[in-house]
């Protein structure tokens, strides 16, 4: 019998306030326990395939900070790559009673140097900067702009329509 994955916190609130009102569905889930620091998972969500982490806020710079590596076949950590088969990088990010998600296509990820491509080794960590951090620099303040393109935040006036078309963005 196959053991069925557990959705981590974060993740569950994300389906519970989000993902069933938009009617989106979450299946084939598989938790990454090296990851669970940063509840790593990948799972598909309708016919999307998604890789999912939760941002960990640190002491000394602002903004969060999240990790998005892969191991080799030699067992070497690496970024991912624009040939892995994934459509969205989804950061749940919190910070005291404030929770939200950036959704990142893929596609924005390598032209950022982000992920992997022909032109860009990408990164194993960068860091995500909500709408409710300061940014402490002008290369935050302007990553803090691009990244706000793809982020909601999740509460009482969550605007689904933005949802919607974030999840439907997978040039």
């Amino acid at each position: 019998m196959n053991k069925i994955e557990a959705l981590n916190e974060s993740l569950d609130r994300v389906k519970t306030e989000i993902y069933n009102e938009l009617s989106f569905k979450i299946s084939e889930l598989k938790n990454e326990g090296e990851g669970k620091e940063y509840d790593a998972c990948q799972f598909k969500l309708n016919r999307l395939k998604i890789i999912c982490r939760s941002s960990k806020i640190t002491p000394k710079k602002s903004g969060q900070f999240v990790t998005f590596w892969k191991r080799n076949l030699l067992g070497i950590t690496e970024p991912f790559s624009e040939s892995d088969s994934f459509d969205f990088y989804l950061i749940n990010v919190t910070s005291g009673e404030r929770f939200g998600q950036f959704v990142f296509p893929k596609s924005e990820l390598i032209k950022k140097g982000i992920v992997t491509s022909e032109r860009k080794e990408g990164k194993r960590g960068f860091r995500v900067y909500p709408p409710w951090d300061n940014t402490q620099n002008k290369q935050a303040e302007r990553t803090q702009k691009w990244q706000l393109s793809y982020f909601f935040e999740i509460g009482k006036m969550t605007d689904l329509e933005k949802v919607k078309r974030l999840y439907l963005n997978t040039k």
